[in-house]
């Protein structure tokens, strides 16, 4: 009687356990543990620093302790960068006040520069869960009723593996590109709506407005979605109405209050191409705005007179676009000098081309773009088939964007990748279904375990490693040979000691070491890499490439007070090899200039202080 009672119990406790995780919040919950838990027991025993290794992590570090430290809070101007009187940054402080937030916070129980390391440990983590989160929402929309719970326990399987293999959730990720990417899959989810809900929309207006006000580089995702709102309300009519009112409504009203909250009020004239600024606002709001009256026509006014109110609407943005800033229709980095693309932009891997990327490292394309274009195929033979049609025409087209937006800038294959997760997720639950319903079928079966592999960017990616390396290469070979230059970096904690023992000064060192040394020295630094640094980066290169006797005067002329020469950069080498008479050639001779007077160091550097004046 009671092995029978204890039976029963066991068995209603599966359906009951089953139940509960077929519910969105608790599914996921326990991907959200079990990812964040897995990636922190792998990377942070053994790291060495709890800030990511990119500079963008290091320079928000800085920007945020200058805040902390009393800069205002309108004021983005990084001081201690480039020439004299600072070099402004276009990030927002938008992100800069959580991660503040959680330093402030961890401060109260524990020294500074460990709530530091804390919060960038923290923060990356606690972004996986509103990105698991949309990816499991918009997975069950895309399900049926009966389907929905196993295609959203698909999506957060994939999701919980591209947050696992994805460094922008690494600890220590403080870089904005983690938001763009959960506002990029948050506002695809909500959008994914048969009904329109007004609701949802309005989250997505606001959501829509965050991502413009975060960074630009998402601008040509947002027209999309901005698009694809307008043009479901163009075929629906009254019936989508109201969640075009209310999207476009919220758009209008969030940017203009984070126009606002954020931009100084003797900027708000002022027109930049890499973040919000009038330029960016003025268009936005008014497209808020119009798609909002735009959807208040009455409910008799057909589909004729929909298309011409948004045709005019479209000519009269492309119109003030033309106006207020012409030279945002091109890319923000246009007017870059060429010798800073030669020698900088062309080796900054996330800003590669896909030809550029196949030129040095063919192994890596199929991991960047093959996910996003099956998904591609995949939205597209749904569209054919007539399933769904609105939800995947809608990803078919936020997809399409990020993957060519990935053809010019590698970086736009992480939104590609990401948004190809959901309806990649509904391909695999429908070939699971009839493999399960044909066990015996060897092509269906085969069908389903190669399209979940397709699926997945760090299967393409390791078959690239694999057929350039032989089968012998694992993912731990790979790292260990990207990690294996480590050691002979410059920038190391020996080299900051040193550059400390100097007094406060002007530091002249390759570009990718300066947020380093703005982290971790008192001193200013000529270069950093960053665009709106032009003047200190050409500064540095100059400096580098011309001959000894006229170095000292560029030299003097930006204020520099000490080199750090670096053989072993890559930027720096390839100054020793364009100008072999150059300075920096000299001095990899070991032809050092009179006036330039060596500082001991154990570290990797060679620090030199310019004499204040020529001992000639």
């Amino acid at each position: 009687m009671n092995t029978t009672t204890d039976e029963m119990s066991r068995q209603d406790a599966v359906p009951a356990s089953a139940s509960v995780l077929s519910r969105l919040f608790p599914a996921v919950a326990l991907y959200w543990l079990m990812t964040a838990v897995a990636i922190a027991l792998i990377s942070l025993p053994k790291a060495k620093d709890l800030i990511g290794p990119d500079n963008d992590d290091v320079m928000r570090l800085v920007e945020i302790r200058d805040w902390l430290g009393g800069q205002s809070w309108f004021d983005l101007m990084q001081y201690r960068l480039g020439l004299s009187g600072g070099t402004l940054m276009h990030w927002s402080r938008f992100i800069d006040a959580p991660i503040g937030g959680l330093i402030k916070l961890f401060s109260l129980f524990m020294p500074v520069e460990m709530a530091e390391g804390l919060a960038a440990s923290v923060w990356p983590l606690l972004l996986i869960g509103p990105l698991l989160l949309a990816i499991g929402f918009a997975g069950r929309r895309l399900g049926s009723e009966t389907d929905g719970p196993r295609v959203m326990h698909i999506a957060l399987g994939l999701g919980a593996l591209f947050a696992f293999t994805c460094m922008k959730f690494r600890p220590g990720a403080l870089d904005h590109h983690n938001v763009q990417l959960v506002l990029a899959i948050g506002i695809t989810a909500l959008l994914a709506d048969r009904r329109g809900n007004k609701l949802g929309h309005a989250v997505a207006g606001i959501a829509t407005a965050s991502a413009i006000a975060i960074g630009a580089e998402t601008t040509p995702f947002v027209a999309i979605v901005c698009i694809c709102v307008a043009a479901r309300w163009i075929w629906q009519g009254a019936v989508f109405a109201s969640a075009a009112r209310a999207f476009g409504l919220s758009l209008a009203l969030a940017i203009t209050a984070e126009f606002f909250a954020t931009i100084p009020p003797s900027s708000y004239a002022a027109v930049t191409c890499d973040n919000l600024s009038l330029g960016f606002f003025s268009l936005s709001a008014l497209g808020g705005a119009g798609l909002f009256s735009l959807a208040c026509l009455p409910a008799r006014a057909g589909m004729g007179i929909r298309l011409a109110a948004s045709f005019v609407l479209g000519a009269v943005i492309g119109a003030v676009a033309l106006l207020i800033a012409p030279q945002c229709l091109g890319s923000p980095l246009a007017n870059l000098d060429p010798m800073l693309v030669e020698l900088w932009l062309n080796h900054v891997t996330e800003a590669q081309s896909i030809t550029a990327q196949m030129q040095q490292f063919p192994e890596t394309i199929a991991g960047f773009y093959v996910v996003g274009l099956f998904a591609v195929f995949a939205c597209a033979f749904r569209i054919w088939r007539g399933d769904d049609r609105g939800l995947h025409l809608l990803f078919l087209a936020l997809v399409s964007v990020s993957w060519a937006v990935a053809l010019v800038q590698i970086r736009g294959s992480l939104f590609a990748n990401l948004l190809s997760i959901p309806p990649l997720a509904l391909l695999i639950a429908d070939l699971q279904k009839k493999a399960r319903d044909n066990p015996k079928s060897i092509s269906i079966n085969l069908g389903f375990v190669l399209a979940t592999l397709a699926s997945v960017p760090v299967v393409w990616g390791l078959g690239g490693v694999i057929m350039k390396q032989g089968f012998g290469a694992t993912s731990m070979d790979v790292l260990a040979t990207e990690n294996a230059g480590e050691d002979n970096t410059c920038g190391d904690a020996q080299d900051m000691v040193a550059l400390r023992s100097l007094p406060p000064g002007m530091i002249a060192a390759p570009s990718n070491r300066g947020a380093g040394i703005l982290r971790f020295t008192q001193h200013r630094v000529l270069a950093a890499p960053y665009h709106r640094n032009q003047g200190g980066m050409l500064a540095e290169l100059h400096i580098g490439m011309a001959k000894p006797d006229d170095a000292l005067a560029l030299l003097k002329n930006a204020g520099v007070t000490a080199l750090a020469f670096c053989r072993n950069d890559p930027q720096t080498e390839n100054l020793i090899e364009l100008y072999r008479d150059g300075l920096y050639a000299s001095l990899a001779r070991g032809e050092l200039p009179a006036y330039l007077s060596p500082v001991r160091s154990d570290g990797k550097f060679q620090l030199f202080v310019v004499n204040e004046a020529d001992p000639k």
